[in-house]
């Protein structure tokens, strides 16, 4: 494999954001009367935004009368503290900078809303060279149009993209994109769409600096 650019989800790939995103839906359960709900059980449902912690703290689907309205006051609390326990999953940091170091060019592409994404790369004092957020293009991932925007916006072939994610959906856009589908064993993994391995993958890395040797 070959590559020019290595494009990063952002939720459980790039940033550990479960802890923040726990703290929100969690604020909401103590509104309501609720115990909160131990990180652990959050976190497989984080990769899904609201659409997933909402049904994992209340049972709630999007096609359920509720869901809007608690879809609204998840976002709210959220975007209140968006990034105050929010950090580079261990090995990240040195992987960017081994990137830097070849001449590499980086971005992130994620289903999370630009309002949301960029206070994080901010206050994380990240400096991707592309950001592709949910609300860039008409589509969501598994849609290859976002990882597809983000090649065009590098100036790049997709073939000569790696993307990394942490669930299916990641894997599904970049091969739809033709590009590089690695697939990662840290991050948010739901038991109902496998594991990594599963996921027809190019490669599969148990830790950021693994990719190192797929350059």
């Amino acid at each position: 494999m070959t590559s020019r650019a290595v494009l990063f989800d952002l939720d459980g790939t790039l940033a550990d954001t479960a802890p923040d995103l726990a703290a929100a839906v969690n604020r909401m359960r103590a509104e309501q009367g609720h115990e909160p709900l131990p990180i652990e059980r959050l976190r497989p449902f984080a990769s899904a935004g609201a659409r997933g912690l909402v049904h994992a703290a209340f049972g709630i689907k999007p096609d359920d009368a509720e869901y809007p309205a608690l879809r609204e006051a998840f976002l709210e609390f959220y975007g209140e503290k968006v990034c105050e326990r929010t950090r580079l999953f261990a090995g990240m940091a040195e992987l960017l900078r081994e990137l830097k170091l070849r001449g590499l060019r980086w971005g992130i592409v994620t289903n999370k809303a630009t309002r949301f994404t960029e206070r994080i790369i901010s206050k994380l004092g990240l400096k991707p060279d592309c950001v592709v957020c949910g609300d860039t293009t008409p589509h969501l991932k598994p849609h290859p149009a976002p990882l597809l925007h983000a090649a065009k916006e590098l100036g790049l072939a997709p073939q000569s993209c790696f993307y990394l994610g942490d669930d299916l959906r990641d894997m599904q856009a970049a091969r739809a994109a033709g590009m590089q589908p690695v697939a990662v064993e840290w991050g948010y993994h739901h038991p109902e769409n496998g594991g990594p391995g599963t996921w027809q993958a190019t490669a599969v890395i148990a830790h950021p600096l693994d990719l190192v040797r797929h350059l």
